[in-house]
């Protein structure tokens, strides 16, 4: 056995790191780690399509009418928002949301 597959063998998956530090699926705790994770995952998708259309946060937020703060808000996860403000965050890109659930 080479290196490699001895380090490969000792690696712990992330699904266990995940669920010792926040909990197992279904948790109160485990679900807030979820919802915070879509939140960071939708905010830097976001960011990275107005960077990509060469826009400032303050001129998206303008071509949307919201406010500065309220990108700023989306592009950190920090805020909790609706379906159709999303939709309209990134039809000011020109671009379109397409929503999966499994």
């Amino acid at each position: 056995m080479n290196t490699t597959d001895k380090r490969e063998m000792s690696l712990t998956p992330l699904e266990d790191l995940i669920t010792e530090d926040f909990g197992t699926v279904g948790s109160v705790e485990r679900d807030l780690f979820d919802i915070e994770c879509d939140a960071f995952i939708i905010g830097e998708r976001l960011k990275d399509e107005r960077l990509k259309a060469g826009l400032t946060q303050e001129q998206l937020a303008s071509k949307i009418g919201t406010k500065k703060s309220f990108i700023s808000r989306v592009e950190r996860g920090h805020t909790d928002i609706q379906l159709s403000t999303l939709v309209k965050l990134f039809h000011g890109l020109g671009r379109r949301v397409n929503v999966r659930v499994f």
